[in-house]
């Protein structure tokens, strides 16, 4: 397939990075697919289209995927995660890190054990790790990064419509469905592919954004308890107990954070939810304009300009956080 040019420039410098991946998928006959915990669509979808996309070309190698399923998107979106015994790990293998930024947040540390490894990720590096590493800030999506790599390969390649459409529900999860500032044109010409292997959009996207009738009590709960700053930031807060009685997880709590995404007025907008496993507050932001990952960044976390997330220790730590989200949109 000859691939579109804005494609192509966009890979070129990492041209000799690309070969090498190609060559370690052919090498190796036990490949293991990684990526962070608590994973989202992207990490989802470009895991899962991946591990697709090598089971579809290369039948006669063991293919796994690893981490924490999702609790809402396993199995309605993708299949569950594989589990494999310690032994497994004792033989060479190849791990390929998707969607990760640093080592601490690869779900399942057994990648560490992978005689090669790979990272492609589009996230401001934190950490560099893996012999091999494409990471591209400049995509929406590790998915879409994922995808470009796969279409530029030389040979006799297949992409299946089902390795398309997890490629592809990556793609829109991570851009907000194509709204977030880090879409780009190639970004659409990368779908375009995806497209052209057949996949539904009506059925991706309702596998996506399917709800149940209970998420309605979720929706209701936050229309009844969110506050908004005197600059225009947007937020609701989920206790462990609020959580219990309204029957989700913490890793749902942010959910419905784009509740407030087109409200006039409002110019960003954030989950706090409460994990008392970790016995933190998991703070999902996202904005309409102005960059947030530097406040994240200062909050434990980072992410994208205009979708991040971070961690306050307590309450008592939440009016300073909104206070630093509220300085953003100063008038100057």
């Amino acid at each position: 397939m000859k691939l579109d040019s804005t494609l192509a420039n966009f890979l070129k410098p990492n041209k000799k990075e690309i070969t090498r991946i190609l060559s370690a998928i052919k090498r190796y006959d036990r490949i293991a697919v990684f990526r962070h915990a608590m994973p989202d669509f992207d990490a989802l979808g470009s895991q899962m289209g991946l591990a697709t996309w090598l089971k579809d070309n290369f039948p006669n190698k063991e293919i796994h995927v690893l981490g924490d399923n999702h609790v809402t998107f396993t199995p309605r979106l993708y299949p569950e995660m594989d589990r494999l015994p310690e032994e497994w790990f004792k033989e060479p293998f190849l791990a390929i890190i998707l969607d990760t930024a640093n080592t601490s947040r690869i779900s399942d540390p057994r990648w560490k054990k992978a005689k090669f490894k790979i990272k492609i990720d589009h996230h401001p590096e934190v950490e560099k790790y893996g012999k091999v590493q494409v990471v591209r800030t400049d995509a929406c999506a590790a998915a879409e990064i994922l995808t470009d790599i796969l279409l530029s390969f030389k040979g006799n390649y297949v992409l299946s419509k089902q390795a398309a459409s997890y490629l592809y529900s990556g793609i829109a999860g991570d851009s907000g469905r194509f709204q977030y500032s880090s879409t780009s044109k190639a970004s659409f010409i990368t779908a375009s592919y995806l497209l052209e292997a057949g996949i539904d959009l009506s059925e991706v996207y309702n596998k996506m954004y399917q709800k149940k009738l209970d998420d309605l009590k979720v929706t209701a709960y936050i229309l009844n308890h969110f506050s908004v700053s005197e600059h225009g930031v947007a937020y609701y807060v989920l206790e462990d107990k609020i959580q219990k009685e309204l029957n989700i997880t913490t890793e749902r709590g942010k959910e419905n954070v784009n509740l407030f995404s087109n409200i006039e007025g409002i110019n960003a907008w954030c989950s706090i939810t409460e994990d008392p496993k970790d016995n933190c507050w998991r703070v999902s932001i996202r904005s309409k304009g102005k960059a947030i990952n530097g406040v994240a960044a200062k909050w434990e976390g980072g992410g994208h300009a205009q979708a991040s997330g971070a961690k306050i220790n307590n309450l008592s730590q939440l009016p300073a956080f909104i206070k630093d989200l509220d300085d953003l949109f100063l008038e100057k």
